[in-house]
């Protein structure tokens, strides 16, 4: 994407009332003024609210917004460029229980409250292989005590990716851990019974992998 295709984004962005760009300080330094109060002031409802997060173009949160229209979606990444799709899309087509946040995922429990967040989905994120880049690997030990806080105590965490590193990765942090592994499955399309949210929408690129035949694996746990 040329610069300024990317900043032509940036700008439009601002103007969208479905995206929210709070600064670094204003996170880390003071209270966020949506902290706590998502449903109230940006859906005005009190129905279950559920993050993407790394949401990329938005595909996901809002395939997901218009098949469950009595949830609250929110994604997630700190590349607006990428988002303004899903954005643009919510609103030219009218979806009102999806919203975008410019943010690193890592400050996620500056931005919603204790217990706020009923259920959060990770899809494709970087594997991060290499050792040093373990700490930014979404379900790190500390990224799940990050979850756990927002998350409400029944809360979920879903997650879906091409790299079978990640699933395995995850899936022995979750039983060393002791936190409770509700689905897994290293195939997902290809297995019978596969859970009908994670196969009936695909982004673009989990699409390609298809047509590779690349395996897609899905993890939904809770954690303790």
């Amino acid at each position: 994407m040329g610069s300024k295709n990317k900043l032509r984004r940036f700008k439009e962005n601002e103007t969208f009332d479905n995206v929210f760009q709070p600064k670094r300080d204003e996170l880390v330094n003071a209270e966020y003024e949506l902290k706590g109060h998502w449903n109230s002031s940006v859906f005005k409802n009190n129905n279950p609210l559920i993050l993407e997060l790394g949401c990329g173009r938005g595909e996901y949160s809002v395939e997901l917004a218009k098949k469950y229209p009595n949830k609250n979606f929110i994604g997630i990444d700190i590349k607006g460029a990428r988002f303004w799709r899903g954005a643009k899309t919510a609103i030219e087509k009218q979806i009102p229980n999806v919203a975008f946040l410019r943010t690193q995922i890592e400050l996620v429990d500056f931005v919603f409250a204790k217990h706020e967040v009923d259920e959060i989905w990770i899809t494709f994120p970087d594997p991060q292989i290499k050792y040093k880049r373990t700490k930014h690997r979404m379900t790190n030990s500390e990224f799940l005590k990050r979850y756990k806080t927002i998350l409400k105590p029944d809360g979920v965490v879903n997650l879906k990716t091409d790299s079978e590193f990640m699933h395995g990765y995850t899936l022995g942090l979750l039983h060393g851990e002791g936190h409770e592994v509700l689905y897994a499955n290293h195939n997902v399309y290809k297995q019978e019974g596969s859970p009908e949210e994670v196969t009936s929408i695909q982004t673009y690129y989990e699409s390609q992998y298809l047509e590779q035949d690349k395996p897609i694996t899905y993890i939904r746990f809770k954690i303790k």
